[in-house]
């Protein structure tokens, strides 16, 4: 049984204290399917989200079984399904495959288990003709379904519902409700449905109606028009209008044990009609031994398979990514005549021709700057794009995806696992740029030093951009938020790195710990160039230089950092 008890949610507005919910009691027994009605901010989700610990009470307790949950702990993420407002699956999955997912990063079974669990679910929501077919291509109603039999590969004893039916034809509509009447007869499981249609009310086990924060009516779609004194349910919310919240929730509670009585009469004449026994309540204190989760490892997996598998299908991104890899490398390349004039070592073998040792001299000068130059600004080039192709990687990645990280990580899917799953993946991208990106640059303009050198730090400036943006991205609230900031970081990277113009020192020492490209371009300078590169280069560049194993440690500092935010933006809850 799902027992509440003076459910209280108090929030400040402005000068004064506002409820969202005002001393809400109610009981929901075992096998029993009901409905949260009442007008647009009565406070129906609000409730569900309290109910399923998404949102915190200031007051009063919930009861699971007996037991306190503000006291003896939450829902294990076995015990319940949540079933939000917003899609839960990719849109470039299968349905097969999305329920797939659902069940690896919940279920801790072999390979036939898994198989068994996923026919039975596709069987049970309607879903096994469709099951190939992408989530993308899906109506409303088969998209409800889906996210119905996601919650299901757990088998949840209770299942939360929020406006699943809302923008459906009538039709949709009662097969969605059939369907969850359906489920709630099933191992005593708990339904409970967020709506603000009062249509298909018969099929429900009872109906509550909530009007600003109070709770106005508890009971049985029977009798429910005439406690509100009205000839059908679509004049329930009209009713609502005459009287102050508080005055309804002080007639219900006069009138709750009569309602109640029938109600359990009711709910032992459902299971009579089917041949069954009522679910029997169970002991109090006695708890189930809570099936063992999938661990960090077959997460990580199965979050790195699918995060692959959206990659690979989604074209547009996939264009983007390869469109970066082969065009960034030319443009740099565009740029490797200017660096390849020779520098000359010039002697005393000129003797006393003093003025063709001066137009030497100043010839060789022409020479050096042309190629400081070049040098420096290719390897920027490098840098700066390779930056950029990390904030693409990146700065999506969480935001854009946070509803269902939610929803995933509420199912009990690790935020360790989470993290690994985005590092590892993002890894392999770093990778595949930098790579792509050296090799490239380097058959057209052969760097004039420790090529090895250079490569590492290509590396490393990739991954440094990419770990912070996806930081970035982890803690903003929408993915236009997260591109806009990860764009404006890699925007400030040239200015900020002194490489075209030397910084005032307090800006410099203010700013260039935190300027990824300052560290791997001097760490390639400094690092490995021929002694007169590296002279010529420094001739043209009022910007000190670092030292290369110091730039090694703040860009591993950098990418450090950017996992670190990473794990708290995922770790905190945020839903809308």
């Amino acid at each position: 049984m799902l027992e509440a008890r003076n459910i209280c949610l108090e929030v400040e507005s402005g000068e004064e204290s506002l409820f969202l919910l005002n001393d809400v009691n109610f009981c929901v027994p075992k096998g029993h399917f009901m409905a949260i009605v009442g007008p647009s901010g009565c406070g129906k989700t609000t409730l569900l989200k309290a109910i399923a610990g998404i949102k915190s009470t200031t007051g009063g307790s919930f009861f699971w079984e007996g037991r306190d949950l503000s006291e003896d702990g939450d829902f294990e993420p076995h015990e319940i399904g949540y079933v939000p407002q917003f899609s839960i699956a990719y849109d470039e999955l299968t349905v097969d495959e999305s329920i797939e997912s659902s069940a690896r990063l919940r279920v801790n079974a072999d390979e036939d288990e898994l198989n068994d669990i996923i026919d039975n679910v596709l069987a049970e929501t309607g879903l096994t003709d469709i099951a190939d077919r992408q989530v993308k291509l899906l109506s409303g109603g088969q998209k409800r379904r889906l996210a119905l039999a996601m919650e299901l590969v757990s088998s949840p004893r209770i299942l939360l519902c929020d406006e699943v039916t809302s923008g459906l034809d009538p039709r949709s509509e009662r097969e969605i409700v059939q369907l969850l009447h359906d489920l709630s007869m099933k191992d005593g499981r708990i339904v409970i449905s967020v709506t603000h249609s009062l249509a298909q009310m018969e099929l429900y086990d009872s109906i509550m109606v909530m009007v600003r924060g109070n709770l106005a009516y508890h009971g049985s779609p029977s009798v429910m028009v005439h406690y509100f004194s009205v000839n059908d349910f679509e004049e329930v919310y009209p009713r609502l209008a005459l009287r102050e919240p508080v005055e309804w929730n002080m007639s219900w509670m006069k009138h709750r044990l009569d309602y109640y009585k029938r109600l359990e009469q009711e709910h032992l004449e459902k299971f009579e009609k089917r041949g069954e026994d009522p679910p029997p309540p169970s002991p109090r204190g006695e708890e189930e031994d809570a099936p063992a989760a999938p661990g960090f490892m077959a997460q990580m997996m199965m979050l790195l398979r699918r995060r692959f598998a959206i990659l690979l299908r989604d074209r547009t991104q996939l264009t983007l990514q390869i469109a970066m890899i082969v065009v960034f490398p030319i443009l740099v390349a565009l740029f490797s005549s200017k660096g390849q004039d020779q520098l000359l070592n010039l002697t005393d073998a000129m003797g006393s021709d003093i003025a063709a040792e001066v137009q030497a001299q100043q010839e060789q000068a022409e020479v050096r700057a042309r190629v400081g130059s070049a040098v420096s600004g290719i390897i920027m080039f490098e840098v700066i794009l390779l930056g950029l192709m990390g904030s693409n990687n990146a700065a999506r990645e969480v935001a854009g995806e946070r509803l269902i990280m939610e929803k995933e990580k509420f199912a009990g899917t690790g935020v360790g696992a989470y993290v690994a799953s985005k590092a590892v993946f993002l890894s392999v991208l770093v990778l595949v740029q930098s790579l792509w990106m050296y090799f490239f640059v380097e058959w057209f303009w052969p760097l004039r030093g420790d090529s090895l050198n250079h490569l590492g730090f290509l590396l490393l400036a990739n991954a440094a951009m990419t770990s912070v943006c996806l930081g970035i991205s982890a803690n903003c609230k929408t993915a236009d938020q997260a591109s806009l900031l990860s764009i404006y970081l890699v925007g400030f990277q040239l200015p900020l790195s002194g490489a075209v113009l030397a910084l005032p020192d307090a800006v410099e020492q203010l700013t260039q710990p935190f300027i990824s490209a300052y560290w791997a371009w001097s760490g390639s300078i400094e690092g490995g160039l021929q002694p007169d590169v590296l002279k010529a280069v420094k001739s043209i560049v009022q910007t000190s230089f670092s030292g290369a194993g110091l730039c090694r440690i703040v860009l591993g500092l950098h990418i450090v950092a950017g996992l670190l935010l990473t794990y708290i933006g995922v770790r905190r809850t945020r839903w809308e």
